[in-house]
């Protein structure tokens, strides 16, 4: 399930076998995707989207069906639902209150505890679990920032990010990857 997060595609026929009647009920009891059945599929939260304004596949509209039809593994093995800015114009703009940005979020939860993640926030959580920044910082920018005389960056804090969250599934899912690589 984690070699290809993308490997399912939305054009691909879809099977009978793939619909999960009962995911729409999960969905519903978590946190943030109560509100999903409430959506009457208008089209206004991909209208508005500044994401699907430059991109072909990034439909919020489209997740949200696929959700309500139970397409679990096609939806937590997309990579269109990493393309999310978490702007919130879909929620703010819908006229059923569905709170499709929180949705999503629970969508990416579940990718994330079944190891459907996007290979670049893997690296991402471990540089930050690492040291405390999202990349690591190249020393030709050290050395030109003291250059300028600009004051050294702070230190990042790693422990300090272990330590607020621990017990959050994703990171628990990156540090055992990291550790299986050394």
């Amino acid at each position: 399930m984690t070699e290809n997060v993308a490997a399912s595609s939305n054009k691909e026929p879809i099977r009978a076998s793939e619909f999960d009647p009962k995911f729409k009920y999960e969905l519903i009891k978590m946190h943030g995707g109560e509100g999903l059945l409430k959506c009457y599929q208008c089209g206004t939260c991909t209208s508005d989207c500044p994401v699907a304004r430059f991109s072909d596949d990034y439909r919020p509209r489209t997740i949200i069906r696929m959700a309500q039809l139970g397409l679990k593994d096609r939806i937590l093995k997309s990579g269109t639902l990493w393309l999310c800015a978490a702007c919130f114009t879909c929620t703010d703009r819908c006229p059923q209150d569905v709170e499709v940005a929180s949705v999503i979020r629970v969508l990416r939860n579940l990718a994330a505890e079944n190891g459907c993640v996007p290979q670049v926030f893997k690296d991402q959580a471990c540089s930050i679990l690492e040291s405390g920044y999202a990349y690591k910082i190249p020393d030709l920018r050290i050395k030109k920032r003291e250059s300028m005389g600009l004051p050294p960056l702070p230190k990042g804090n790693p422990e300090a990010i272990r330590k607020s969250l621990k017990g959050v599934n994703f990171m628990r899912y990156i540090e055992k990857k990291s550790e299986r690589n050394e």
